[in-house]
């Protein structure tokens, strides 16, 4: 008989952002396909009284049903935009209540946070009063924003302290959780999945061509093409990739992500005169983000702090080196130099790394093999063992 989890993932899609969170959904997903676990997702969605501009649409995602062989329920929680978006007590609040019927129809055997911040805490809340273990997932930023936030610091550490079981995407991130006051004992290493399928490399005569008839742009060979695949935010360093793109003679930058930093970075752009070798193409759909990679001769993100991310993987898997900064687990990824270059977070630094990978190019299928053992399957398998001894 299948054991039974409830997860709660603050991070995942939705009908307003197909895109956020897929990582998750993506693991849940596998481990549901595996049949020796039941999986019901909990996506709480805030939403303040008055949803207007940007809030409005997130009234359409509040849709529950099954996704992809998990069954997902979308709660709304109050929020005050800018107070109250990560406030674990209104979420466990909204979720609480459907929590304690689903789990009286069907007994849970696990509950789960798929973010160690707010969702650990708000789960902590929902594993004390129904009874049940309670495993809480550290993925970066929960750790090393939210972990330096001293109200938030305090929840997490008492969520740490509850849970039967702690998860960390690299040993550098379980390192940093330990540091920060979470008991090692607890952590257990729980790496990335991979769309095996998806990203693999697809470098051919022509994808160049191909690819910039799909975004409407001039995509030549012979020329430096870079990707940086990511949110558009201060943390992933995005104006370092755009600095160093200055001193790279006929070099191209392609931008795929969104976030507040847009407008700065389009700015910048212009400011050093590189307005038509900088693209923003914003979220990219997962069948054209490998043709992206592929393409390029390198991805950047120069990013001040990670856990594992799965742009680092993705890439590596489309047989493009990295060039990134010493964060997180980015030495776990880079043991051999075929897999790109740890720089600090500076663009001449950065410019000498790309131009380092470009004067003896590794061949695709080397630098994919650094990801070899990553798979949802495998993912998957990890998280089902690690589940089963916390309920032993």
């Amino acid at each position: 008989m299948a054991r039974r989890v409830l997860s709660l993932a603050t991070l995942y899609p939705n009908a307003a952002a197909p895109r956020f969170g897929t990582f998750v959904a993506r693991s849940l997903e596998a481990l549901a396909a595996r049949g020796d676990w039941e999986v019901t997702v909990v996506n709480p969605i805030g939403i303040p009284p008055l949803a207007l501009g940007r809030y409005r649409p997130l009234r359409g995602a509040l849709v529950s049903g099954v996704e992809h062989g998990v069954q997902v329920h979308r709660p709304r929680f109050t929020l005050i935009p800018g107070a109250g978006t990560r406030n674990p007590a209104a979420i466990a609040k909204a979720v609480l209540p459907l929590a304690r019927r689903l789990h009286g129809g069907a007994p849970f055997d696990l509950v789960d946070a798929q973010f160690f911040y707010p969702d650990g805490p708000a789960a902590a809340r929902i594993a004390e009063a129904l009874g049940l273990p309670l495993s809480i997932k550290a993925r970066g930023a929960d750790i090393h924003y939210w972990g330096a936030k001293g109200a938030a610091k305090q929840q997490i550490l008492a969520a740490g302290a509850q849970a039967a079981g702690l998860l960390a995407v690299s040993e550098a991130l379980a390192n940093d959780m330990a540091a920060l006051g979470l008991p090692r004992g607890k952590i257990a290493l729980h790496r990335t999945g991979l769309d095996r399928d998806r990203f693999t490399p697809r470098q051919y005569d022509g994808l160049r061509a191909v690819l910039g008839a799909q975004l409407g742009l001039p995509l030549k060979n012979g020329e430096v093409l870079l990707a940086s695949v990511g949110a558009l935010i201060p943390r992933k360093g995005q104006e370092f990739a755009i600095r160093a793109l200055a001193l790279l003679h006929g070099a191209r930058l392609l931008l795929v992500g969104r976030g507040e930093d847009e407008a700065k970075l389009r700015a910048l752009a212009q400011e050093l005169g590189l307005a038509e070798k900088v693209h923003f193409l914003g979220s990219l759909d997962h069948a054209v983000l490998p043709l992206v990679l592929s393409a390029a001769d390198a991805m950047v993100l120069p990013s001040s702090s990670e856990g594992l991310a799965n742009a680092w993987v993705e890439a590596l898997a489309c047989g493009t080196p990295l060039v990134i900064c010493d964060v997180g687990g980015a030495r776990e990824l880079l043991k051999d130099p075929s897999a790109g270059r740890l720089v600090p977070r500076d663009p001449a630094a950065i410019a000498a790394a790309v131009e380092d990978i470009l004067a003896d190019p590794p061949s695709p299928v080397q630098v994919a093999e650094n990801v070899a053992d990553f798979s949802w399957a495998a993912n998957a398998a990890a998280l089902a063992d690690y589940y089963e001894r916390l309920i032993a």
